[in-house]
């Protein structure tokens, strides 16, 4: 598709070897997130482990492990949250740990995430040492570590397994690998609704070559062509498959799941409901600070990501990432956890990890080791708190 898909992959081997630095320093970065979230929760007898694995999404995720789906619950308002909302790929594997060792759902959730939240810190080192080198690769990794919502990657969440199966996908974009690529596309959209970001990176990379190709004249090989054809197949397989299942489930055809979603009171509204949430902010001075940061950090957020266009990055991880930007700001509900939602545009970090590859290590390692120490503070922090991240 571009002059980076020509460039050969490293085996398997050395492409370990290759990421053993960044793959240490990302469990070094967790480690002491866990530590943290330790102490503090001892402090304030609570147990850690059970805001890891046993609270919020955490507990759907491990009744549709236990119980399938069907269970909701219909609050006082009306609202129906109903478990249908949550895609069905990490409770299949809390309910495979489970079936083949003696640990439960919520043991087997966590596992899960420690796995993932490795294989994710991997595929964005992988797609960042593909794109701009190795020293970027292993700066990329440190600041998805370090985001200030980074201890969700620890959770039996759905986040660090989505983040992999994203980031591996698009690096089988970039190197040509058509039906891996359809293959994670296809998991990553039974994992979560923003599945649809991945498939959109695949297929519009997909088109954007066969057009290259008509164009060139460069078409005689039907081999990769078929391979191509067969990845862009498969990659909306695993959204729609679940989205119209629920759709039957529920009998209302394939916009059921929008109405799920509706009684959690969560949709698309282009951005309206957060933008009053802020602005309803500014109608006193203590929480009018809160309002301004997060106006600071969606404007962040945009010039992140024009940054990444000015850089020239390829067009799937653009792609993806405007996807997965636009619904995690553009959802009518949860506000709160819109920086946990943006987690898996780690493509944001990529004009960030570019300028601390060019300083000093000792620079940039004093950089991230205080991005480090604050991360954990605020993820042991918030986790203790109220509401759900």
């Amino acid at each position: 598709m571009t002059d980076l898909e020509t460039r050969a992959a490293p085996s398997r081997a050395g492409a370990l070897r290759r990421a053993a630095p960044a793959l240490l320093g990302y469990a070094a970065v967790r480690a002491l997130g866990l530590v943290v979230l330790a102490l503090w929760s001892a402090a304030r007898d609570k147990s850690a482990y059970t805001l890891l694995t046993a609270r919020w999404d955490a507990l759907w995720y491990t009744r549709v492990a236990g119980l399938g789906y069907g269970y909701e619950v219909r609050l006082a308002n009306g609202d129906v949250h109903s478990n249908l909302a949550f895609f069905p790929l990490l409770p299949w594997l809390e309910r495979l740990v489970a079936a083949v060792s003696p640990l439960s759902y919520a043991d087997g959730g966590f596992l899960v995430a420690l796995c993932a939240s490795v294989a994710a810190a991997w595929g964005i080192f992988a797609v960042a040492d593909h794109v701009y080198g190795r020293r970027a690769g292993v700066c990329a990794v440190l600041l998805w570590a370090v985001l200030p919502v980074g201890i969700v990657q620890s959770m039996a969440y759905s986040e660090s397994l989505f983040t992999a199966l994203a980031a591996w996908s698009l690096y089988a974009v970039l190197t040509g690998r058509w039906v891996t690529a359809g293959t994670l596309a296809l998991l990553a959209g039974l994992t979560r609704p923003v599945g649809m970001a991945v498939v959109a990176a695949v297929w519009v990379a997909g088109i954007a070559s066969f057009t290259r190709e008509r164009r060139s004249g460069d078409a005689h090989d039907a081999g990769p062509r078929s391979r191509r054809a067969l990845g862009l197949l498969l990659a909306p397989l695993g959204t729609a498959g679940y989205v119209l299942w629920v759709g039957h489930r529920t009998g209302k055809g394939p916009l059921g799941y929008l109405d799920v979603q509706a009684g959690w009171r969560n949709g698309f509204d282009g951005g309206y409901a957060f933008a009053r949430f802020v602005a309803e902010k500014f109608t006193s001075f203590p929480s009018a600070l809160a309002g301004a940061g997060l106006i600071a950090g969606v404007v962040s957020v945009v010039w992140l990501y024009v940054a990444g266009v000015r850089g020239r990055q390829p067009l799937p991880l653009l792609v993806y990432t405007g996807v997965v930007t636009a619904l995690a700001l553009c959802a009518s509900s949860y506000f709160g956890s819109k920086p946990r939602l943006l987690m898996p545009a780690f493509p944001l970090l990529l004009p960030l990890a570019l300028a601390l590859a060019r300083l000093r290590t000792r620079r940039s390692a004093l950089v991230l080791g205080s991005m480090a120490v604050a991360s954990a503070v605020y993820g042991a922090f918030w986790l203790n708190g109220s509401g759900p991240p």
